[in-house]
């Protein structure tokens, strides 16, 4: 079955799960898991995703986010990639670290905003890796504890979700740490972490129900959301397909970046475009490729039309990259 397309607009609201390959680690010690979250909030600042809830595991990692401008895949692309090569690099290993594709959910915030930000603030309590409440307060590899202000990473935003439990930030904590606690007992929620009909609807009784009375709801498996939520998400996304246009912006910072390197490394555009074979014009041709993913996130085939190579020659150049 063909994969379907992502659903994204600047300002949706995504619950991104992100799962090592083979159920593998991501990170293996407090290094990793700095360079994890110190990537993640560097590139939520440089781009303006808004950061509400995340919680980084041995195995996997939850992130509620509202996207910007920059889209989705593209930030999913440069955080991965990068963090990729890091991590392959520093434990000397090759291959795909990450499930080839990552999981994202658009959810109506209006019905599952609280209870996503609940959800994956407890993934290390269910997950064992603290034994309470009061050590998940202290937890760095979780955002709970910076929305009770026990730990500071600025590029979370504490205020938005504050201001949904109060409006002064005394009572706020204290109405937010009541309702995570009263989660503890939910367990594992598995109708949080993806869409389709019984989890927008809330069980397959419901879904039952719904059939008894010839009542017809729109679904949908990228999205977390009743039928008109999801009808609106489609028919956006519609109207975005229609009529998206290239920004030239972005065109003109991939522009830069390809000359800068090209004048740093004293080397023709010319030369790196035209298709040379040349060991150094296949050398600044990686660093470029590798840069463009890093940096903008482009897909593999525009920057092999950037550059004037196939595809597979850019496929091989982030592979060896990533050994």
């Amino acid at each position: 079955m063909p994969r379907r397309a992502r659903l994204d607009a600047p300002g949706t609201l995504h619950h991104v799960i992100v799962r090592g390959i083979e159920k593998r680690r991501i990170v293996d010690d407090e290094a990793d898991r700095e360079n994890f979250v110190e990537r993640l909030g560097k590139l939520a600042g440089n781009t303006g995703t808004r950061i509400f809830a995340w919680a980084l595991m041995p195995n996997h990692a939850h992130i509620l986010l509202r996207s910007s401008e920059f889209g989705l895949s593209a930030f999913m692309r440069r955080l991965l990639t990068g963090y990729a090569i890091y991590y392959n690099r520093r434990h000397q290993r090759w291959g795909h670290l990450f499930q080839n594709r990552y999981k994202s959910i658009v959810c109506d915030e209006d019905a599952y905003f609280k209870e996503l930000v609940r959800y994956i603030h407890l993934n290390p309590l269910r997950g064992n890796l603290v034994k309470n409440l009061s050590k998940l307060g202290r937890y760095r590899w979780s955002g709970h504890g910076v929305i009770l202000g026990n730990i500071h990473y600025s590029w979370q935003d504490r205020d938005y979700v504050l201001r949904g439990f109060g409006q002064k930030e005394k009572e706020a904590k204290k109405a937010y740490r009541n309702y995570i606690e009263k989660g503890i007992e939910q367990g594992r929620r598995p109708e949080l972490v993806g869409g389709g009909l019984i989890r927008s609807v809330g069980s397959w009784s419901a879904v039952k129900a719904l059939r008894q009375t010839g009542n017809r709801e729109v679904c949908d498996e990228r999205i977390l959301g009743k039928g008109d939520f999801v009808k609106q998400i489609i028919k956006e996304a519609e109207h975005r397909i229609k009529y998206q246009l290239p920004l030239v912006e972005k065109k003109q910072s991939i522009d830069e970046l390809i000359l800068a390197i090209c004048n740093d490394e004293k080397i023709s555009l010319k030369e790196i475009t035209g298709g040379s074979r040349h060991r150094k014009a296949s050398r600044v041709r990686a660093r470029i490729a590798i840069e463009l993913v890093k940096q903008h996130g482009l897909p593999l085939a525009e920057i092999a039309r950037q550059l004037g190579v196939s595809t597979s020659a850019i496929s091989k150049i982030i592979k060896r990259a990533n050994q």
